[in-house]
């Protein structure tokens, strides 16, 4: 049995819903020349036997199992919806593409892919920064899917050999939210990413995300100065614009004018000017921040720097008396200074207008309630990388019911801030670029140095921060 269970196919597990699945208690595990096969841990098999063929319209075979393992591969395969009223509240209906979406929504997930290939379409969700396949698409059922899709967000369903961008707004009895809808043609159809964007998310404070105490105090007195540059640099999907939107609460005052130019606006934020990019007509970042200089700003956040002539356009703004905040695709926090000495910025406007160069990732924690520790051994850490001295043990993830089998729930941002003092001006100027005796020296902590820490703390596995310990 344990075989047959350990990697059941999307295309039988979505036979039945999660609440199909946790109500009669049963798993599907195979189906052949018709029957389905099913596990459950009912006593009453033929009565069971017999509503389950009414409602699958199909022959089905039930087969006895012991409840832990039943309950365990409920957890695994089918997550219950975080809200016991959702069947009503959230008004489900028969349409396959809304019930997607309300499910995503309701288990936390953050991104739905429509992938189409030669044999098979699916739709996999993000959850916890992690993909999983969720469903089995028919073939001839697929572009129907797509194209309900594309009408929603104002897409035109003519077009499948561009990309195209899109949003959806969907109102509940519960909340709004919105999703940002993405389409790129691919070999065997058009792929879509659906990214939800809950406003929930809104009440994110930056107390919360992940700052250590002394990173919180020295972030925050430096967004609160007057003028500079503040930027954040990070792989996508790190938590930038997470930051970058906790930030602007924080500024948010009725006495200050704040502008934002981004692609695409995330979340809505009350008392906030927000441009949405469109490059296509000519509004782009620079030309943007030309004529927010003339919108006599207080504030001005810059979604992402891209190239030297927004680059050039963010620090003009900032010589200018102006805060601008935006983000940059580098490794580490002092990474970013080398970035824009090489996209041709000279040395001197980069030492007297940044502010604090910020890194971040995120990383899953660990469930409290069923990680275990274990004795730290040598060859768990990557060649060369030595553990400091207080850290002899780590936990490892286990699943249990809380964490649906996974070992994790949730994640945690981890930062590295260095705020550009007197002495890191001199060596920017200078093209100093080796500083890590000067970061050892300031007790400044690296990505490297506070994902260690997480592990100490038992927050997050050696497995998580694996790829930080090489870099």
């Amino acid at each position: 049995m344990a075989d047959q269970m350990t990697h059941i196919e999307t295309r039988i597990l979505q036979l039945i819903s999660s609440e199909q699945a946790y109500h009669y208690r049963i798993i599907p595990f195979k189906e052949a020349e018709g029957k389905v096969y099913l596990k459950t841990d009912q006593e009453d098999v033929q009565s069971l036997s017999l509503e389950l063929q009414i409602m699958l319209g199909k022959p089905v075979e039930l087969l006895s199992e012991e409840s832990a393992v039943i309950e365990s591969y409920l957890q695994k395969n089918y997550r219950k919806r975080e809200r016991s009223v959702a069947s009503s509240s959230l008004s489900y209906s028969e349409d396959f593409l809304l019930n997607i979406i309300y499910e995503a929504k309701e288990i936390g997930s953050s991104d739905i892919h429509f992938e189409a290939f030669e044999k098979q379409h699916r739709v996999r969700f993000r959850i916890d920064g992690k993909l999983i396949e969720k469903y089995v698409i028919a073939l001839d059922e697929y572009p129907k899917i797509i194209n309900r899709i594309k009408i929603m967000s104002g897409l035109d369903i003519s077009e499948k050999r561009l990309p195209q961008d899109g949003r959806i707004n969907l109102t509940t009895e519960v909340e709004d939210f919105d999703i940002r809808v993405s389409s790129l043609p691919t070999l065997h159809g058009e792929k879509l990413v659906l990214r939800i964007l809950s406003k929930n998310n809104l009440t994110v404070q930056l107390e919360n995300l992940g700052f250590t105490e002394k990173e919180l105090e020295t972030y925050t007195s430096s967004v609160k100065k007057p003028n500079g540059i503040i930027l954040i640099s990070g792989p996508t999907g790190s938590g930038k614009t997470t930051t970058l939107y906790a930030t602007l609460k924080l500024l948010n005052k009725k006495d200050t004018n704040i502008l934002t130019i981004e692609d695409p606006i995330e979340y809505t934020l009350e008392g906030v000017n927000q441009v949405q990019l469109r490059e296509n007509i000519g509004l782009d970042f620079a030309s943007t921040l030309r004529t927010f200089l003339r919108q006599d700003p207080d504030i001005i956040m810059v979604g992402e720097i891209r190239d030297v002539e927004t680059a050039n356009m963010a620090i003009r703004a900032s010589l200018t008396g102006h805060l601008v905040l935006s983000t940059i695709h580098t490794n580490s926090a002092w990474a970013t200074i080398s970035r824009l000495i090489d996209m041709g910025i000279p040395p001197f406007l980069i030492a007297s207008t940044l502010n604090v160069s910020v890194a971040q990732r995120l990383v899953r924690k660990l469930c409290d309630h069923c990680k275990t520790e274990v004795p730290l051994a040598k060859d768990s850490l990557p060649k060369g990388y030595e553990a400091p001295a207080n850290v002899q043990t780590h936990y490892k993830a286990e699943g249990c019911s809380h964490c649906y089998q996974t070992g994790y729930r949730g994640r945690k941002a981890i930062y590295e801030i260095i705020p550009i003092t007197k002495e890191l001006v001199q060596k920017i100027q200078d093209k100093e670029l080796e500083v890590l005796q000067y970061i050892k020296e300031q007790k400044i902590h690296t990505l490297q140095s506070n994902a260690i820490q997480l592990v100490a703390e038992g927050i997050t596995s050696i497995e998580e921060i694996y790829p930080l310990l090489l870099s």
